[in-house]
């Protein structure tokens, strides 16, 4: 069992998640498999009821469990799908020491922080890098190095280290090292500081992996290797990039394979990039770009939609084309004109999941303006269903048409909730989740995307299409193209729509860099070809 830890210190947010999924792809480049685990320290069981704006966006995995985004950009990076057992939160630790205690499994004792709660946090590592059969299980210790949340979990931490022994533990420690000053001069002070909290602790960095806005100098690589009782070489400088793809690329060039190598006792075995680089190169060619109006109720915070955004970075690395998004709030859409008439001139859109009734409006008003002009459309879960709930007013003549969720007592239901969901009590886990199979329409726009008829794809929502106006919604040309095996409706489109298409289900959450999902991909490719129609290029002839 080879365990590597990646820590965090001066703040959050510093790309702990990102490092700690580079380092995964770096070992996984040697031919080794390769495991993650996050650890939250909150006391939330789960990610499923956070506000997107203290979290960032909900990721769900494909066996239902809602956690935290990091374990996205772990399924993006690795290539390779996770359950709800890598991640383990203070919730979910207690939650099962209270439960052997009240079993009676500790017969008797007093149950305490050390050697209970410890015990089962190394319990519950062990049984991910056990279960998984990784050669290598990385952890990542959400928080700052000196929050009393996390202290329980770096104890474990370093208990786990002396059980396994020499040679089959390392630690990363992630730190900022700020510019300040009218000379832009980096400080280490902050770094000096974060690793004297966490050797007090009992861990000794074997890297420390400096990140900042630019590059660090030698000189202060040597300064941090001072103070911080490191070689020269593991400290290793991050500073920003233009894609987080890139990071493996930085980590491999300063040799951090080749240390991690050396402290877990690893085979050397030469990195195999090749597909990676093949995605970095397309994605730096700009052959093109095309302006994508995103429209959602958390646009303050870009993180609520990572999966999204990631989901066109990994278009651009297939297509070479550059995707802009622009931000529409739809809260402020119906009070602003102007947004209005910038969203009109959009090459393609997105209405993007969300709960309640907030911004409703204005993502209804952006839905009306793809279909009547024409411009190409995706609407994900809550965007699927407000594209309904927008048919039926202005296309079946029903205008108060609305989603059970906004409006219980609305006379036309054409969404509502699902029956399971009626004597459902609480919040927590209770969503249709989780990978779920998806029969598509053979010979319809949506099956031809796939290649296929029958997909898999997560899901994360309360409420369902009425399948009581389906009948009237085909008369007008909107078609049902994808059903669940109970016959749920899954996925609509508009067949006399240049693209206009719906689905339940989350596809963002399947995109990978060297595969794309293809219904994002086939929103480029036909906001392309809307650009081609409405500036078709000058004949030669003509320039002649």
């Amino acid at each position: 069992m080879k365990v590597l830890v990646v820590s965090g210190g001066v703040i959050s947010g510093l790309g702990k998640g990102i490092t700690t999924s580079s380092l995964a792809r770096l070992l996984k480049a040697r031919g080794l498999s390769v495991t993650v685990l996050k650890i939250d320290p909150y006391l939330n069981v789960d990610a499923g009821t956070m506000n997107p704006y203290q979290h960032g966006e909900v990721f769900v995995l494909d066996d239902g469990t809602e956690v935290d985004l990091d374990l996205g950009n772990y399924e993006r990076f690795l290539g390779q799908s996770l359950t709800g057992s890598h991640n383990l939160t203070t919730g979910k630790v207690y939650r099962a020491v209270i439960d052997k205690e009240r079993r009676g499994d500790y017969l008797g004792t007093t149950v305490q922080i050390i050697p209970h709660v410890t015990g089962e946090i190394k319990r519950q590592i062990r049984e991910v890098a056990q279960t998984s059969g990784a050669e290598v299980t990385l952890v990542e210790v959400g928080g700052t190095v000196g929050d009393i949340e996390s202290m329980p979990f770096l104890e474990a931490l370093r208990e786990l280290s002396y059980e396994l022994g020499e040679g089959s533990m390392a630690f990363v420690h992630t730190t900022l090292v700020p510019v300040a000053g009218p000379v832009g001069e980096p400080k280490t002070k902050p770094t000096q500081h974060s690793v004297r909290e966490l050797r007090a602790i009992g861990i000794r960095p074997s890297i420390i992996v400096a990140r900042g806005p630019t590059p660090i100098s030698a000189e202060i690589k040597a300064k941090i290797s001072l103070f911080c009782d490191v070689p020269p070489e593991a400290v290793i400088s991050v500073p920003d990039q233009s894609t987080v793809y890139e990071v493996p690329l930085v980590l491999e060039a300063q040799g951090v394979g080749e240390l991690l190598t050396r402290q877990l006792q690893l085979p050397a075995r030469p990195p195999d990039y090749a597909r990676w680089k093949e995605f970095l190169s397309t994605y730096r060619e700009n052959r093109g770009s095309i302006e994508l109006a995103f429209v959602g109720k958390y646009t303050e915070l870009r993180d609520a939609y990572l999966s999204h955004i990631e989901a066109f970075h990994h278009v651009q690395g297939t297509l070479g084309t550059t995707v802009q998004l622009s931000w529409y709030d739809s809260e402020d859409l119906p009070r602003d004109p102007a947004a209005l008439a910038r969203l009109r001139r959009a090459d393609a859109m997105v209405v993007a999941p969300g709960f309640g009734a907030r911004g409703v409006d204005g993502k209804l008003r952006a839905i009306e303006t793809a279909r009547t002009l024409g411009i190409p459309f995706l609407g994900v879960c809550y965007g699927f269903q407000l594209a309904i709930v927008e048919f039926a007013r202005n296309v079946l003549g029903l205008p108060q048409a609305n989603t059970t969720e906004v409006d219980p007592r609305t006379p036309d239901p054409v969404v509502c909730l699902l029956e399971e969901q009626k004597a459902v009590a609480e919040m927590g886990g209770t969503m249709r989740l989780g990978a779920q199979r998806v029969a598509l329409v053979p010979g319809s726009r949506i099956a031809s995307l796939y290649g296929r008829t029958e997909v898999w794809e997560r899901h994360r929502h309360r409420y369902e299409i009425n399948p009581a106006y389906l009948d009237r919604m085909a008369a007008q040309g909107l078609e049902v193209t994808g059903r669940s095996v109970d016959g749920r409706v899954e996925a609509f489109e508009i067949p006399a729509h240049p693209f206009f298409l719906g689905v339940q289900y989350h596809p963002e959450l399947l995109s990978r860099p060297e595969t794309p999902h293809p219904l994002y991909t086939a929103l480029v490719r036909a906001a392309l070809a809307r650009q081609e129609v409405s500036s078709p290029a000058v004949p030669a002839a003509a320039r002649a």
